[in-house]
């Protein structure tokens, strides 16, 4: 039974939680019920440039100082048999955000404006279908992500100079976009000690409102690609180390900032796997970011950490 792999759609475009909760619980074939709760921390609090930490931006541009992303993620999955199965996964965000606006060089820098929001995001529906091989060791997604959180406008500065001005639409908890999600996994046994795994997923929006007054805003495609190996000598902990590859192109629309809503980053991500019991599981790992190269000036994590539990019904 498998849990589709969490790619959220993060504040930052080009940066985010990519860590393969499939990989980190373990892949599995049995049937039945599962479910998982995961939480996940990124502080984005370095501002880059192409491959660069930079300590400032052009007159003009705004100047952001730092983005709090805490995503606490339910999910549940049924697989009826050893080759299918369905989950549903919904993530409440927490997020605090702060600014100094539009950046002049000319002038002292503007006080803060701060916000703060926490509310559910953007429901997923991920089937997977691992039959082709007697194995079930290979396997495709098709999944969908529903525009259930606040987007657009919805959310706006609580505190500075921007009071009640809304966040960017990138900020939302919500695209307000319906997206497809495909997907691919194969994993497998590489020694008696080691297995190896590697997935891929795409996210591309299938229908937004920019037709609507106010909610001008289409969220870029992302595609993500993990690959890992495990430790699994031992029964009850299994040590792992992933690398996780995450690529996304331009935010569209009158809401999106496009000039720095792009890039490519990958991470180098060591974790833990322990099984308390033969139904429940735990998991923590940091994302260490190893490269990034991002279009515009966006803020960037400088680690992220994932903790997670599951269990089997």
């Amino acid at each position: 039974m498998l849990l589709g792999a969490p790619a959220l759609s993060l504040a930052c475009a080009s940066c985010g939680c990519t860590l393969s909760a499939d990989a980190a619980h373990g892949f599995a074939s049995s049937s039945g019920w599962r479910l998982s709760l995961e939480y996940d921390y990124l502080h984005q609090d370095q501002l880059r440039s192409g491959t660069q930490a930079v300590t400032g931006v052009p007159d003009g541009q705004e100047l952001e100082r730092e983005t709090l992303n805490r995503y606490i993620t339910a999910a549940v999955s049924y697989s009826p048999n050893a080759s299918f199965s369905v989950s549903l996964l919904a993530p409440y965000v927490v997020r605090t955000h702060s600014t100094y606006g539009e950046f002049d060089a000319s002038q002292p820098l503007a006080p803060l404006s701060s916000s703060r929001s926490s509310s559910i995001g953007d429901v997923r529906i991920i089937a997977s279908y691992q039959g082709w091989l007697a194995t079930h060791n290979l396997g495709v997604q098709l999944g969908l992500k529903l525009p259930t959180g606040q987007y657009g406008t919805a959310v706006k500065f609580s505190g500075g100079p921007l009071t009640g001005m809304p966040l960017d639409a990138s900020l939302q908890p919500g695209t307000g976009s319906t997206d497809i999600i495909l997907g691919a996994y194969y994993y497998r046994a590489v020694s008696q000690d080691f297995d190896f795994f590697v997935n891929g997923q795409f996210q591309s929006a299938l229908r937004h409102h920019m037709d609507q007054p106010g909610n001008d805003f289409r969220p870029g495609n992302a595609t993500t690609v993990s690959l890992g190996l495990r430790y699994v000598a031992r029964p009850r902990w299994a040590p792992q180390l992933q690398v996780n590859l995450l690529h996304k192109s331009k935010d569209q629309g009158a809401l999106a900032d496009v000039q720095n809503s792009a890039g490519s980053a990958a991470y180098v991500s060591p974790g833990l796997t322990l099984a308390l019991s033969r139904r429940l599981d735990l998991f923590a790992f940091v994302q260490v970011p190893v490269y990034s190269n991002l279009y515009g000036y966006q803020l960037f994590p400088r680690y992220t950490v994932s903790v997670g539990a599951g269990y089997a019904l």
